[in-house]
């Protein structure tokens, strides 16, 4: 018996300490998204803005750059054609690092697969993810994706404000060094994430807005944006920042993308390595009233976002997610030189004040980022800074957004203190 229980010791000490045993048991890395576009539905012509995307792609290649916030030394990319109404054909697929313009790094350029193939069929309705390759990519590092459209394919899955330059080229470029270019567009078609393989303490940060946060108005292909610009600040802490952005994009109602609480779960808490989320919207469900935007829509009330947020908070807290709520940045005077004239009035401001003096007081979020008080005019506290005001009145430029980001109490945000 003796014998017995000394070979089952024995046994069960090998089985333990194994290889394949110590890898499941020890977890040293994982995948961390580093970059993010959020998909979008193309909308109709009876709306008051342009798609800016061709009516299709055919026998087209299209280069997106996007520049990462965490590296990491293998990679994988998320595509979607989740507002796709037909299969999305992908003919060829290709990642690399990018060079200058339409080019790629040399010697950095691998080809993408899905499930070991080079092709790949999306159904409607569903993202892809491709299989990870070995790439190293640096922090803050330019990533290249390439996709080969062989069929005739509308844009239905894009994301409208890129702030990135996309390349179009006839025929299938994916590996070519330079691409031929013949149109460039400003949004994003069919890609909307990459990820890293990277340690496993590694966290992200994830930045859930309108264009404030897409970053309207800021410079293209030079990443301004206030989320671009917090990475920067958090990177001695291994934190990815991700943009969840979508210009236009409302608390309660679709139109430039799917209403925040319908899409929480995919742009925001789904996102591999998620710690925390920044909540920076609303302006547009107040202020689309009595604009070409939304003629027949109503101003929304303080009670409703309000609840909206409560809404936000129960779901993150319930992921294990902090949550941070950022106060609603002045808008007087917003667009009055356009056909949007009209987005600013008193009752509209009012109700921008009740929400924001809601988000500073009540307690309800993890920690509170008062971009108000960061942007504002203190003459004028219902306008901006003239130094930060893009020109429009109601998107910061470049320097405005550096202070957003500048605002941000990173101890608090990730609960560090």
């Amino acid at each position: 018996m003796n014998r017995i229980l000394l070979s089952l010791v024995a046994l069960l000490a090998l089985t333990t300490l194994s290889p394949a045993n110590a890898q499941h048991s020890a977890k040293t890395t994982q995948w961390t998204a580093t970059w993010t576009a959020p998909p979008q539905p193309l909308w109709d012509g009876d709306f008051a803005l342009p798609t800016n995307v061709p009516f299709q792609f055919w026998n087209q290649t299209l280069r997106q750059n996007a520049r990462v916030s965490v590296g990491g030394q293998r990679v994988r990319v998320r595509l979607s054609n989740e507002y796709g109404r037909t299969p999305l054909v992908i003919g060829a697929a290709h990642v690399a690092l990018s060079g200058k313009g339409a080019g790629i790094v040399a010697g950095t350029g691998r080809a993408l697969t899905f499930g070991g193939r080079t092709t790949a069929t999306i159904p409607p309705g569903a993202p892809l993810l491709s299989d990870p390759i070995d790439l190293d990519v640096p922090a803050f590092g330019d990533v290249s994706v390439s996709l080969y459209l062989p069929q005739p394919t509308p844009p239905s899955t894009f994301h409208w404000d890129a702030r990135q330059t996309t390349y179009v080229g006839a025929g299938n470029q994916t590996a070519s060094a330079t691409l031929k270019t013949d149109s460039t567009l400003t949004a994003r078609v069919f890609v909307s994430a990459v990820h890293v393989e990277t340690a496993a303490d590694v966290r992200a940060v994830v930045a859930i807005g309108d264009s404030i946060t897409d970053g309207n108005m800021a410079t293209i292909d030079a990443n301004t944006r206030w989320p671009d610009a917090l990475a920067r600040r958090l990177a001695d802490d291994r934190v990815a920042v991700l943009n969840a952005g979508i210009s236009g994009a409302r608390v309660l109602r679709d139109k430039m993308g799917e209403n925040a609480l319908a899409r929480f779960d995919r742009d925001v808490l789904s996102q591999p390595g998620v710690a925390a989320v920044v909540v920076l919207m609303g302006i547009n469900d107040i202020a689309w009233h009595g604009t070409p935007l939304g003629p027949q829509e109503t101003v929304a009330s303080p009670d409703d976002l309000i609840a909206a947020y409560r809404q936000l908070i129960t779901r993150a807290h319930a992921r294990g997610v902090r949550i941070a709520g950022a106060t609603l940045t002045p808008f007087e005077g917003a667009l009055q030189d356009t056909p949007m004239r009209g987005y600013f009035d008193d009752r509209k401001e009012r109700v921008r004040q009740t929400v924001n003096a809601w988000i500073r007081d009540s307690g309800e979020f993890d920690t509170v980022i008062d971009f108000d008080a960061a942007t504002r005019d203190p003459a004028r506290p219902t306008r901006f800074l003239p130094a930060y005001d893009s020109g429009d009145h109601l998107h910061p430029g470049d320097a405005g957004y550096r202070a957003m980001a500048q605002a941000i109490d990173t101890a608090a945000l990730l609960g560090t203190r």
